[in-house]
């Protein structure tokens, strides 16, 4: 398959459930293989995930949904720990100020680069999970969560969580995109 065919195939899913088309130990390769190989400025590796499979997985949103203390529905928060698995991710704030003090004159751009690598990272492991039929979606329920999932996965104060991406076996497809004029955000100068 080529590379946009499987990005054409990445959409948000929301209607996941437990029942993974493959293996969970091919879920981990994928997310392995995906930070690895995502770039970033200075290769400066800032980018963390944490991979949420079983109990664990029941365990987050539940935690998520208390956080709230009830201030989003429950069904919604229901929907994300029906999945069979969350992709937690995060950037360590210890690296990127490491940077910032060798490289200063470009100290100010360390915590943007951080957030387009993790960026792209996530976009990544979204359309890698496509392409074993797994259906995923983004979620940023951080900072309002942070110190719950800081200590239900007992990590390190210095990992700033970016963004939580439930996925699992696909229950129903999303709508169809409606196609754009590209040429509004897109222009060719030759």
């Amino acid at each position: 398959m080529g590379i946009l065919e499987s990005i054409g195939k990445r959409r948000t899913y929301y209607q996941i459930n437990k029942e993974l088309p493959v293996a969970a130990e091919k879920i981990r390769e994928v997310v392995e293989q995906s930070t690895e190989l995502t770039p970033d400025a200075f290769n400066m590796k800032s980018a963390r995930v944490v991979l949420v499979l079983g109990a664990k997985q029941d365990a987050l949103w539940d935690a998520v949904y208390d956080a709230f203390g009830g201030k989003v529905a429950r069904e919604k928060i229901d929907g994300f720990k029906a999945g069979a698995g969350t992709v937690l991710y995060f950037y360590d704030e210890e690296v990127i100020k490491s940077l910032q003090s060798q490289f200063p004159m470009y100290a100010e751009n360390f915590p943007i680069w951080a957030q387009q690598a993790n960026g792209m990272l996530q976009f990544a492991i979204w359309t890698a999970l496509r392409d074993l039929d797994v259906g995923a979606n983004i979620q940023h329920y951080n900072p309002v969560i942070d110190k719950t999932v800081q200590d239900l996965f007992d990590l390190p104060a210095s990992w700033k969580l970016i963004a939580q991406m439930p996925f699992g076996g696909i229950v129903a497809e999303p709508e169809a995109k409606e196609k754009e004029d590209i040429a509004v955000r897109v222009k060719v100068q030759a």
